[in-house]
């Protein structure tokens, strides 16, 4: 083979194999916001106990069940009720500062709260040991 094909074979393949990974991460975004709502699903309704118990073995690693329970109450109770939330943006990660190397998912939402009209919250699920996304973090801003 010339040399120019032997180019274009491999920009081919850069391009096929890109197309395999963009793939992969648009499934694990998916799975990763389906993890991340069923997670808010529990923190909306105030059973903060329980969303440590389904969070990732990272974050429950990191943070006693109380002390996870009195940040969560302290942050979220005087927001009041969720009134809307929508996913803006999803971005799929290898690295995360201060964290195991591992797969993340980055998600951030515009919400709106009863006391608080405008807010963004950035919810965290990691691929978890059981092979399960587990939310890792969670922050409003």
């Amino acid at each position: 083979m010339t040399k120019r094909i032997w180019v274009l074979v491999i920009v081919c393949l850069v391009g096929v194999l890109g197309f395999a990974v963009a793939e992969s991460n648009q499934e694990a975004e998916k799975s990763a916001v389906a993890a991340a709502e069923a997670w808010l699903e529990l923190v909306d309704g105030g059973d903060f106990a329980k969303s440590w118990s389904e969070a990732a073995s990272y974050l429950r690693g990191a943070v006693s069940k109380d002390t996870f329970e009195q940040q969560m109450s302290a942050a979220r109770n005087p927001l009041g009720n969720v009134l809307s939330r929508e996913v803006k943006k999803t971005t799929y990660m290898t690295t995360a500062p201060g964290a195991p190397d591992g797969e993340y998912v980055v998600i951030q939402t515009d919400t709106s709260f009863e006391n608080k009209k405008s807010a963004v919250e950035t919810i965290t699920p990691m691929l978890d040991e059981d092979g399960k996304w587990r939310v890792s973090g969670y922050f409003i801003k």
